[in-house]
């Protein structure tokens, strides 16, 4: 089936970048007048549109060079430039250390995109790593940067609020971003068909919690990002390990992991050698047996009582089994 799209409509990807763009760079100045709560939005802003660029450019079959450039273009100054300034007007008020970190992070976050560029044309990667980024995505990288201001918006200023603890947050960040770090990749994550309604649910949730609590709701999603970062570690190495997992749905994934743990749980033959002590105790119901019985029926002909008698919940010895005779 051909799909014909008419110029208009193969414009639109690009508008919606266009869009982005304003948003991340509108930011800048919502900072510059003091209205904090907007600079995070448009961030946030510009990242769901950056989200939604590429999905319809392949929907329409509207992909183009020129669209790919732009949107990295568009990422380096939403996610890189615009959060730096932002964090920098609000913490460091001129100070040259809060610079420096601003310039850090906005280096990190290009560099970041030119490697993801340069990694889009790398034929030699197994089929698994689509389902990963490396490092942390510039969208995600950006709002996480902004963690330390949207905690102080909704509960004031904390130990979060200090100036060094923000610059530290920022460095790191900016180090997430350059990192060798496997991250998720939600455009590979496929929902099964019984799970569209839950989804559609949680979707209404979330909708009704950003709505009431836009501030909470973004700062739990993004220390739930940061809470992923072991679990992706942990599959990116499962799958290198497993290259049969590598074409399979995610269902017989499952099942080969499921198979592995069991065999690595299952237990090893007992062997066949017994310490000395656990043979007695083996062994001792039924020689003890054999010795009341013995010393029963000499007791029996003789009338008499040996030396060594217990009683009948003790143990008894055996005259042969200590090397002694009986006279």
């Amino acid at each position: 089936m051909v799909r014909v799209t008419t110029p208009g409509i193969r414009l639109l990807p690009n508008a919606i970048t266009v869009l982005a763009l304003c948003a991340g760079l509108s930011s800048v100045q919502f900072a510059l007048t003091g209205n904090y709560a907007m600079a995070i939005g448009s961030i946030g802003i510009a990242a769901v549109l950056d989200s939604l660029d590429g999905r319809i450019a392949r929907l329409l079959d509207a992909t183009s060079k020129m669209g790919a450039e732009l949107d990295s273009l568009s990422d380096a100054i939403s996610f890189g430039v615009a959060p730096a300034l932002v964090l920098y007007v609000w913490q460091s008020h001129g100070d040259r250390i809060g610079w420096v970190a601003s310039l850090i992070f906005a280096v990190c976050m290009i560099l970041r995109l030119a490697r993801f560029n340069t990694l889009l044309d790398d034929t030699d990667q197994p089929p698994y790593a689509s389902e990963f980024f490396v490092g942390v995505p510039a969208p995600a990288g950006g709002l996480v940067a902004m963690l330390p201001l949207i905690l102080t918006m909704q509960w004031g200023t904390g130990w979060w609020s200090q100036q060094y603890v923000v610059l530290i947050w920022t460095i790191a960040v900016a180090v997430l971003l350059i990192s060798r770090i496997p991250t998720l990749s939600l455009k590979t994550i496929k929902v099964p068909a019984k799970a569209i309604a839950p989804l559609l649910v949680g979707v209404g949730l979330l909708a009704a919690a950003i709505i009431q609590f836009p501030l909470v709701a973004l700062a739990a999603a993004l220390v739930l990002y940061l809470l992923h970062i072991p679990y992706s570690v942990y599959r990116n190495r499962w799958l290198a390990a497993h290259p049969e997992a590598w074409t399979v749905p995610p269902r017989e994934r499952r099942a080969i992991r499921r198979a592995r743990s069991h065999r690595r749980l299952r237990l090893r033959p007992a062997s066949r050698r017994v310490a000395g002590a656990a043979m007695r105790a083996v062994r001792l119901p039924r020689s003890g047996t054999d010795v009341v019985r013995t010393r029963t029926l000499r007791e029996r002909d003789h009338g008499s009582t040996p030396v060594g008698t217990s009683s009948p919940g003790q143990r008894r010895r055996s005259w042969r089994r200590i090397g002694i005779r009986r006279r």
